[in-house]
C-alpha cells in the first residue's frame, strides 16, 4: 500500500510542477520582441464578450536609439482591420479618436498604448478573445519597418498584463 502512496504523490508531484512551469511560462515568454534600435513589451489584449466586434491592444515601446521612429500601422490575426486610436478624458467626458499619423516613439524614450491613453483598436473582431489566449499580430514602424508580435489576452477588466504592471517590469530591468 506504501508503495502505491508514494507512486501517486510522486505522480502529484510531477504534476503539480508542470503545471507551475505552464503558469510561470505565461508571464515568462519571451514577450518582448527587438526591431533595430525598438524594443516592444508585453502586447496586450483584454478578453471580449461573445458577440463583440471590438477590442483593444496594448504595448509599450522603447527606442534606445538616436532618432525618433514612429508606430504606423498595425495588424491582427483576429481582426478585419487595426486602427491607432487615442482616448483622453477632458472636464469628465472620455472622447476617443483615431491618429492617422501615428505615434511617435521619442529618441531615448518610449510611449506606453495602455488603457485610458493611446491603443490599438482591433475592429471587425473574427472571434471572442479568451482570457489565457493568444493571437499575431504585426507592428510596422515608419523608420525600423514590421515585427511580428504575440498578444496574450488578459482578463475583461485587465488595467494591465496579468503579474505584471509596466512600473514591475521597469524595476526587474533595472536589476539587470
Amino acid at each position: 500500500m506504501s508503495n502505491l502512496i508514494h507512486r501517486c504523490f510522486i505522480a502529484f508531484a510531477a504534476l503539480l510542477a508542470s503545471s507551475i512551469l505552464i503558469f510561470a511560462a505565461h508571464g515568462a515568454f519571451a514577450h518582448e520582441f527587438k526591431l533595430g534600435s525598438l524594443e516592444i513589451i508585453h502586447p496586450w489584449s483584454r478578453a471580449t464578450p461573445g458577440g463583440a466586434k471590438v477590442a483593444v491592444g496594448y504595448v509599450v515601446i522603447k527606442n534606445a536609439g538616436a532618432e525618433p521612429d514612429r508606430l504606423v500601422s498595425a495588424t491582427a490575426e483576429v481582426a478585419g482591420s487595426v486602427a491607432i486610436h487615442e482616448m483622453a478624458t477632458t472636464d469628465g467626458v472620455a472622447t476617443m479618436r483615431p491618429v492617422t499619423e501615428g505615434i511617435v516613439i521619442p529618441a531615448h524614450g518610449e510611449i506606453a498604448l495602455k488603457p485610458g491613453s493611446y491603443h490599438l483598436m482591433l475592429e471587425d473582431l473574427k472571434e471572442p478573445l479568451k482570457e489565457g489566449g493568444s493571437f499575431k499580430g504585426t507592428l510596422t514602424f515608419e523608420k525600423a519597418g514590421t515585427s511580428d508580435v504575440i498578444f496574450f489576452v488578459e482578463s475583461m477588466g485587465a488595467k494591465a498584463p496579468a503579474g505584471e504592471s509596466h512600473e514591475d517590469h521597469m524595476d526587474h530591468m533595472k536589476g539587470m
